[in-house]
């Protein structure tokens, strides 16, 4: 017996049609969303990790800063110590070098040229005299700055003509004004280690004999 099928059944198969297709589409929807949700959700989460990493390290920072500070500020009041200490060491040594002054000027004075006054001035020391001829003052200077280990650096200010005696019989001589170094007992051993280690620890020359300072 053939059965024949007049419902519309084209018409139900294109509403089943749309309706698996708008339940897809929900479907897909809801995933989306989800997707969304979870990206989004791993992302704050991952922002919130960063912030408080974030955090720690500014916290560190800020630590750091403290303690650099710290640190600073002890550095200054370690060099300011040195310098009062440096003071203090300085002051002590500098007792002793008029001692040294009078000693060396008698020690690098050759013959034929006497001292008739010098004047200190913090390290700087000017001396006048007289001498023989130009060529020992020469002398002079060459001891000062080779041959002492208090004084260094002399510069002759002036040299001149000039006379001593009675006036029915004077005497030429050549008048100087010259300024010397002295160095304090600090910088008299750092030069003294220098030469060591430039030389080997060689002697230095012998002074020129000594003559009288007037």
């Amino acid at each position: 017996m053939v059965r024949i099928n007049l419902l519309p059944h084209r018409e139900e198969k294109r509403k089943q049609r749309k309706a698996a297709f708008v339940a897809l589409l929900v479907l897909a929807a809801l995933i989306g969303i989800g997707i969304v949700l979870l990206v989004g959700g791993y992302n704050a989460r991952a922002l919130a990790v960063q912030e408080q990493r974030n955090a720690l390290l500014r916290d560190s920072i800020a630590a750091l800063d403290v303690k650099i500070a710290r640190i600073a500020t002890l550095k200054q009041e370690i060099e300011a110590l040195k310098a009062r200490q440096q003071a203090v060491e300085d002051l002590q040594g500098d007792r002793n070098q008029p001692v040294y002054l009078l000693d060396e000027l008698v020690r690098q004075t050759p013959e034929g040229v006497y001292l008739k006054g010098f004047r200190q001035d913090g390290q700087r020391v000017a001396v006048d005299g007289y001498a023989q001829s130009q060529e020992r003052v020469s002398g002079l200077l060459r001891n000062l700055s080779s041959a002492s280990p208090w004084l260094e650096r002399p510069d002759l200010i002036e040299v001149k003509a000039g006379t001593i005696g009675q006036a029915k019989n004077p005497r030429k001589v050549v008048e100087f004004s010259l300024i010397v170094g002295i160095k304090r007992p600090r910088d008299k051993e750092e030069s003294k280690d220098e030469g060591n280690d430039n030389h080997g620890g060689g002697k230095a020359g012998t002074p020129a004999p000594a003559a009288k300072a007037i």
